[in-house]
């Protein structure tokens, strides 16, 4: 993880985290989570430890003979597939999350929680076993907390609250765009959005706004969930936090920032569940695009309502119970 990867990785792996301690399991972490203080505090605040990332496939062999570890679970596109292949041969239980082919990751369980992946059919390794869409989507602690038991009614009356956030580090500057296209609506609108740095800071706070229109800048914050609860529409990069938006009935405005999220972001904005704010390099080339978007989003509480009631209905918050089982299985069977 980094800076410049952003930490859906990091979030998906500590919510099968928590399932796996609720269940009596010891869990650490292996990566370089410094490297980006608030994802490395996630993790460090429900008590798990955290080793420094290896790379080699002797490195995690040796560490993971020393930890004692039961069980793996891969999340990362960089490493070196051989590793993969390694510690599997090695006949040590392992599970990787994965995003259709990126990583090149090998595993006993192949876990891609992606919309419509159930449709794909990849070649799997030789014993594998593949759980693949949002039966599968793997949420933490404080998303499932806050998942209403019905769908969200309309809320109508008073300005449109918009939370905006881009990852744990929005790394690829999408918040000012976003913040442009906004202004260029013309609509009344109160705004909070997430900028991790002072250039993006400052960057926000530079956009012209319009009459009846106001943006909050925040930091990094651990009360991302409560945010999007509150507010009327969430917009929000098309990776990992797209399922935790849907499970929460939000009202969701995706924009893909990276080419990895192409397939995902078309194929969820074509459910009818969420609405394609637009491609990054579009919205910096061109933020008015986004705005013809926007706008009527901004004025509309029965559409914003049926956006949320299609995503509540997608996604239920019970993936990382299903991965778990299917974990403890494979544990029983080689021990």
């Amino acid at each position: 993880m980094g800076p410049t990867r952003g930490i859906g990785h990091v979030m998906r792996s500590l919510a099968l985290a928590e399932e796996l301690v609720r269940r009596g399991a010891e869990v650490v972490f292996v990566c370089d989570s410094h490297t980006v203080p608030w994802a490395d505090e996630q993790i460090r605040g429900r008590g798990i430890a955290v080793e420094p990332a290896v790379w080699t496939a002797e490195q995690h062999l040796e560490l993971f003979g020393r930890l004692g570890l039961a069980a793996v679970v891969w999340d990362s596109y960089d490493l070196d597939p051989a590793v993969f292949a390694a510690v599997r041969a090695s006949g040590l239980p392992s599970l990787a999350i994965v995003d259709g082919g990126y990583g090149g990751a090998v595993a006993d369980i192949l876990v891609d929680q992606n919309l419509g992946s159930e449709l794909d059919a990849p070649q799997l390794p030789e014993g594998a076993i593949r759980l693949a869409g949002l039966d599968y989507v793997l949420l933490r602690n404080e998303i499932l907390e806050l998942r209403p038991a019905e769908p969200p009614a309309p809320r109508s009356g008073g300005v449109p609250k918009v939370f905006a956030f881009f990852g744990g580090t929005d790394a690829f500057g999408a918040g000012p765009y976003v913040v442009q296209a906004l202004a260029a609506t013309g609509v009344p609108f109160e705004a909070l959005v997430v900028a991790p740095g002072d250039e993006l800071a400052e960057a926000i706070g530079a956009v012209q706004l319009q009459p009846g229109q106001h943006v909050e800048v925040i930091g990094p914050t651990s009360q991302l969930a409560k945010a999007v609860v509150a507010s009327d529409l969430v917009i929000s990069a098309s990776g990992t936090s797209t399922w935790e938006l849907l499970c929460l009935g939000a009202t969701a405005g995706l924009v893909c920032v990276v080419d990895n999220q192409v397939m995902g972001y078309e194929r969820t904005v074509a459910t009818g569940a969420a609405v394609g704010v637009g491609i990054l390099s579009d919205l910096k080339a061109d933020p008015s695009r986004a705005a013809a978007v926007l706008g009527p989003l901004l004025q509309d509480p029965a559409e914003r309502a049926r956006l949320a009631a299609a995503g509540w209905q997608l996604v239920d918050g019970q993936g990382r119970v299903r991965v778990a089982d299917h974990l403890f299985e494979l544990l029983a069977r080689t021990t």
